[in-house]
């Protein structure tokens, strides 16, 4: 009884919804403090968690547990009290699993800051109260819309260090929403705070009763996820063919890969890009048995009921709803390299399951963060610049606009001498 008990948990807790997202804002903001705050009143850490941190936090001489500390793992980050790597943590209520980006604040590291974020479905950026909007805060709102990222929760920080005035809070609100009125970021949200004494994080503060709109807990958990994804246009690419080779299996030829837009189902008719060749599902298959459908974000096989030459870097796709085929690409790029980018420059590529090699064709214009005006007479291109470029592959690519399918319309650059990831692009 109890085996079926523990068997029916586990199996919930696998099915439940799953949400991720990143934390943004400029150094001292207190990213890493609301994210301990977040985790210690969700009762999401072990006692011995909380006696670790707390005896730090004495042996650093603070005057309360420096809940940060759940979060800053590396030894230089603890000793500076800053963030420098993306740092992970994952956590459950009854309603959710999450995954956090804890990101830097250093406009150094504003390149962690584009590799934690690339894959959240929200992201919470923190504004200090008494500063308010500063270059860190416009640069990781326009990244966060040009990332995609479909929701935005702006928590106006230390309101405890204002008075918990609600005059400050409507004044940084309003500017943020004639910044971000610029930009597309589709559902955006204001949550006044204070990390350090818990309010509004997981339970309403009683300091502040002007505010009627939800906790950040309240909208982590019941925030609508489901449309995030596009279910629509079908995009399956292949990762790898799956060939047994056993007796049991003797003929099973699966294609390995995770679904990346619309649905796909049994009987379903696909074609085959870049081959063009037809066929119908014959079935989708798990670990856990087989599917009668799978969308996105699902990693299934498929196999087909033909022979067809098939490979890794090859979309199984519908016939009336293909992606965009071409080698002339242009991208929204965020340079993350210290070496500075140059026209002609060659680089190898990531799209979806796809390897190709590539050249820097034209470098249109960067992009001052503060204004988001176009910077048209100055194309050098240096670590943390977001740029417009054109490049132009070795072979054509199936893709979509970013702004459509955040997963075919995204790729990396890869400098081919150290095998370094020196750009994230977003093709527009």
């Amino acid at each position: 009884m109890n085996n079926k008990n523990q068997n029916s948990n586990t199996n919930s807790y696998l099915d439940m919804e799953l949400l991720r997202f990143s934390t943004a804002g400029s150094v001292d903001d207190g990213k890493s403090t609301l994210i301990g705050r977040l985790l210690y009143d969700s009762k999401s850490i072990f006692a011995d968690q909380y006696e670790a941190i707390e005896e730090s936090s004495k042996r650093k001489g603070d005057a309360t547990v420096n809940l940060a500390l759940l979060t800053d793992g590396l030894r230089a980050e603890r000793e500076q009290g800053i963030t420098i790597d993306v740092a992970y943590r994952y956590f459950a209520t009854p309603k959710r699993k999450f995954i956090i980006a804890d990101t830097p604040g250093h406009i150094q590291y504003t390149r962690n800051m584009v590799t934690g974020s690339s894959t959240s479905n929200l992201s919470i950026i923190l504004v200090d109260a008494r500063h308010g909007i500063i270059e860190q805060t416009c640069r990781h709102t326009f990244i966060s819309s040009l990332l995609g990222i479909p929701h935005v929760v702006f928590c106006i920080n230390k309101m405890d260090l204002v008075n918990y005035s609600e005059e400050v809070f409507l004044t940084i609100k309003k500017e943020l929403e004639a910044f971000s009125s610029k930009l597309e970021v589709r559902d955006i949200h204001f949550v006044p705070i204070s990390a350090l004494n818990g309010d509004n994080v997981v339970n309403k503060s009683e300091k502040m009763n002007w505010y009627g709109g939800s906790t950040l807990m309240y909208l982590l958990e019941n925030i609508h996820i489901g449309s995030d994804y596009n279910h629509v246009d079908c995009r399956f690419p292949v990762q790898y063919v799956i060939r047994p080779q056993s007796d049991e299996f003797h003929d099973y030829r699966g294609y390995a890969g995770r679904v990346a837009g619309g649905i796909f189902k049994q009987g379903d008719e696909v074609v085959v890009l870049p081959s063009g060749f037809t066929s119908t599902i014959k079935s989708i298959d798990t670990f856990n048995g087989s599917l009668s459908e799978a969308f996105a974000p699902m990693s299934v096989t498929l196999t087909l009921n033909d022979d067809i030459d098939i490979s890794r870097g090859d979309m199984i796709v519908r016939p009336h709803n293909q992606p965009i085929v071409s080698q002339d690409l242009d991208v929204m790029l965020c340079w993350l390299s210290d070496k500075k980018i140059f026209l002609g420059g060659k680089y190898a590529i990531k799209h979806t399951s796809n390897d190709v090699r590539c050249i820097i064709k034209d470098i249109k214009y960067k992009i001052n963060i503060n204004t988001l005006h176009r910077i048209e007479d100055d194309k050098e291109i240096k670590m943390n610049d977001i740029a417009r470029i054109t490049i132009r592959t070795t072979k054509p690519l199936l893709f979509d606009k970013y702004s459509r399918n955040r997963i075919t319309g995204s790729l990396i650059i890869i400098d081919e001498t150290t095998n370094e990831t020196v750009g994230a692009g977003m093709i527009i």
